[in-house]
């Protein structure tokens, strides 16, 4: 074990249900190149706008029992931004999927970003190159739509009626101009 304080890493623990469960281990290369360029999204379109975007590292303090660690989170009320984490629901929630947290994310957490009043959550798989949005919907999170990066081999394979067909582009429900590319979410990525 290296003695130097530098190289020790903080565990990364969240808190569901008032259970401390730990995160490890660290997300991999494509997890978090994935999560970077949401983020990197979010950042140019919300520089000089009132809301703010905040990617992976930073607690979010939900409930008396509920304390996350997001991949990204857009937060338009700054008041609920202190330097501990974010208190409060988020108006934005990212989860990029993990092998070990993936069960979580697509349950207990969505619950409980549900119930707190997120108003939009992201289901986001590396491997399988998909986008999942929920809706919130008088408290609960509803599958709104999934996107999908379709390989290059499958897109050679189609008529030019189902190329047509074909969703490149999709928009987030908190901004009416802002076009997000499957493909720039999913750029860079290790191939499987």
């Amino acid at each position: 074990m290296n003695s130097n304080l530098a190289y020790q890493e903080e565990p990364r623990e969240e808190m569901i249900g008032g259970k401390v469960v730990a995160m490890s281990p660290r997300p991999a290369f494509n997890h978090n190149r994935v999560a970077f360029r949401i983020a990197y999204i979010f950042e140019n379109y919300l520089d000089g706008k009132k809301c703010t975007v905040i990617a992976d590292g930073t607690d979010l303090f939900l409930t008396e029992e509920d304390r996350f660690i997001p991949d990204v989170m857009v937060v338009c009320d700054r008041d609920k931004i202190r330097r501990d984490g974010v208190h409060g629901a988020p108006d934005l929630v990212v989860e990029v999927l993990s092998p070990t947290t993936a069960r979580n994310d697509k349950t207990v957490k969505k619950a409980a970003y549900a119930k707190s009043g997120v108003r939009e959550y992201w289901i986001v798989d590396p491997e399988g190159k998909s986008i999942e949005i929920y809706l919130n919907q008088d408290g609960d999170l509803v599958l709104h739509d999934v996107h999908a990066l379709i390989p290059d081999w499958m897109l050679a394979k189609m008529t030019v009626e189902e190329l047509a067909e074909v969703v490149t582009q999709f928009r987030c429900s908190l901004y009416d101009d802002l076009e997000i590319s499957i493909a720039d979410v999913f750029n860079g990525l290790l191939p499987q």
